[in-house]
């Protein structure tokens, strides 16, 4: 009998009506460079498990890291349950799945050859830049067991490659960096031209215009804008009356040239359950700009009446699963990132910004980090001291043309994107 068994076992005979166990296992092997060289290498490992019961009605959740003592972590759930209200115990069904690893490991030294490639390529043609990298082949492991016979797990090995640069000129100071998850293979080459690519962009300083401008947004930078959808589109903030699209179904919310889905099975990020044994399916949450769908976890579908959609999810160990997304997709569109860039007459282009997005009100006043000025449909130099804000909201009822470069952005698939105008400050 397995650590997670035992505690189910001594959970039932302490009088827990039901009760389940979450355990986690991690292991990295990260590459580290600094300064144009290798610095380090580390290795790190992690192993952790929660219980969480309900006795009387009232939930208890404990943790243990490393080594468990079965009887200790099963009296600090039932102790810590006595001081929480009645609730109902949301737990899946028998479910007993095992899913197979869809990546695999690679060696570190293939690893070291990576972030040395990626360097030289850059240093070659920007001799005075200074380069940090990080490459990582990261393993984890996910199992959930419970009482009423759910027992699912699976195993995700990823690659991540990172190259960052500092290119410094007099008084002028450039920071760009790119990077990559994959499962199998990393492209050190694309990644590194890439930021080549970025830094021939900003060889010229120029003044930004000023006013209601053409924005593009590059698809790593458009993940400031879906960080706002997505906790709109949150059952929860539904339920709470937070979200401004709660009384929106059926209706236009964005442009219609915006389709927004889940796509649990695609990419590095794909994940066949949830934390609460839910599968994981396909959604579409808006259509053509029609809101469709909010996600939701078993509470927060229960008292929407829709049931989960398999989005319940834990912060961490300690956490209790909350509505949650995995791989928000947005359909690319036709063009070209060249293309996207013609279409503007005078615009700019922001590709890494400084602080945090916007909120759940959708009000954004963001410093542009690294950006770019178009004219005429061609990109002439790099954009300093700029500002750029607007609402989230008004902004996507305003995005007129759509890329065909999707990419993901952490566990968000999106495609660059133009809004039609942005207010602009900054030196003009």
């Amino acid at each position: 009998m397995d650590i997670a068994e035992q505690l189910l076992n001594l959970a039932t005979k302490a009088g827990a009506e039901a009760a389940e166990v979450y355990q986690a296992k991690s292991l990295a092997r990260p590459v580290f460079f600094e300064g144009n060289r290798l610095k380090q290498l580390e290795t790190a490992q992690s192993e952790g498990i929660a219980l969480r019961l309900w006795k009387d009605g009232k939930p208890g959740l404990a943790v243990a890291y490393g080594a468990v003592e079965p009887q200790v972590l099963v009296a600090k759930s039932l102790e810590l349950s006595q001081l929480n209200e009645i609730e109902t115990p949301e737990l899946n069904g028998s479910n007993r799945n095992i899913y197979p690893d869809l990546g695999h490991t690679i060696p570190i030294e293939e690893l070291i050859e990576m972030g040395k490639l990626a360097i030289d390529l850059v240093r070659s043609e920007f001799p005075d830049a200074i380069c940090s990298s990080q490459w990582d082949c990261d393993i984890e492991t996910t199992r959930l067991v419970n009482t009423l016979g759910l027992n699912c797990s699976y195993t995700d090995t990823t690659l991540s490659g990172y190259l960052g640069v500092e290119w410094i000129r007099g008084d002028d100071f450039l920071s760009v960096g790119d990077g990559q998850t994959e499962r199998g293979h990393l492209d050190p080459q694309k990644i590194a031209q890439s930021v080549l690519k970025r830094l021939q962009w900003a060889r010229t300083n120029v003044n930004p215009p000023i006013g209601r401008v053409p924005v593009l947004f590059t698809a790593k930078a458009a993940d400031m804008l879906w960080e706002t959808v997505q906790a709109a589109l949150n059952g929860k903030q539904v339920i709470e009356g937070a979200s401004p699209w709660s009384d929106k179904l059926s209706k236009k919310v964005v442009s219609p040239l915006l389709t927004l889905t889940q796509e649990p099975d695609r990419g590095p990020f794909s994940c066949p359950f949830d934390d609460e044994g839910s599968p994981t399916r396909s959604l579409t949450f808006i259509q053509e700009g029609k809101l469709k769908l909010f996600y939701a976890d078993r509470t927060i579908g229960r008292k929407l009446g829709s049931g989960s959609t398999g989005n319940g999810f834990r912060s961490g160990l300690g956490s209790y699963p909350t509505p949650d997304l995995v791989n928000l997709t947005v359909a690319p569109g036709k063009f070209s990132f060249p293309e996207l860039v013609t279409q503007l007459d005078s615009g700019i282009i922001i590709d890494q910004i400084l602080g945090s997005g916007a909120g759940m009100s959708g009000d954004f006043s963001i410093n542009v980090d690294l950006g770019y000025r178009v004219k005429k449909g061609k990109i002439v130099g790099r954009i300093k001291d700029t500002m750029v804000s607007g609402n989230v909201y008004n902004a996507l009822k305003q995005v007129v043309a759509i890329g065909a470069d999707i990419d993901w952005n952490g566990p968000c698939h999106t495609p660059s994107l133009i809004v039609d105008g942005l207010s602009v400050t900054g030196r003009g």
